[in-house]
């Protein structure tokens, strides 16, 4: 079975499933509202851009460099947003060497593509969403590392990442095109797989 086969990580403030066609709808109205929080985020603004959004997202998957998710509140059956594992790598290990987790198994992922509707950001949701897709990486994968990376500009997220216990690496000068159309300068962050422990301890600290 393929690591990037869909899986649901669930708890008790979210549900993260394996995106789909049928979250287009659902998607839209989360998107609906007040944008004022995705200046520098890209979250599609009409049933057309999500639908290619949702497209894009399960291309990537096939592909076997992604693993796309819709974020749904259990308590009300609503989607929130929606978030994936990108960057998927696949590390070509020497025979016998020490390190490698195990056959097929990731080495390293990128949590991202993150957007939750307003209502709920800055929740426990988000928390929880991070430490199922953390411990997924870490646990069910065996991965040496997880990386999160954001906008610069973004200090609303860049806090956020922080206080996931995530450490900074620094800045990308100049590395893509940016949600608002600029230059984007990208912040990266990182967790390895020494530090899990550590910051799956804070994360249960924060949800309690």
């Amino acid at each position: 079975m393929s690591p990037l086969t869909p899986v649901v990580l669930e708890g008790r403030y979210v549900r993260l499933e394996p995106l789909g066609l049928h979250h287009v709808e659902p998607l839209l109205a989360a998107a609906t509202g007040s944008r004022a929080t995705f200046g520098y985020t890209f979250v599609p603004d009409s049933r057309a851009a999500m639908v290619q959004y949702v497209r894009s997202a399960l291309d990537a998957r096939a592909a076997g460099t992604a693993l796309p998710f819709a974020v749904v509140q259990p308590a009300t059956g609503l989607v929130k947003g929606s978030t994936r594992f990108v960057h998927v790598e696949f590390w070509p290990w020497p025979d016998g060497n020490p390190h490698q987790r195990g056959a097929h198994l990731p080495d390293v992922v990128e949590i991202g593509w993150t957007w939750y509707a307003p209502d709920v950001q800055r929740s426990g949701l988000n928390t929880e969403a991070k430490q199922l897709l953390l411990t997924h990486a870490f646990e069910t994968w065996r991965v040496h590392c997880v990386r999160l990376q954001t906008d610069a500009r973004n200090d609303r997220s860049r806090q956020a990442i922080l206080r996931l216990g995530a450490a900074f690496d620094g800045v990308i000068r100049g590395q893509r095109l940016a949600a608002d159309g600029a230059v984007r300068h990208t912040a990266v962050y990182s967790i390895l797989d020494a530090e899990w422990p550590a910051v799956k301890a804070r994360l249960q600290s924060l949800l309690r």
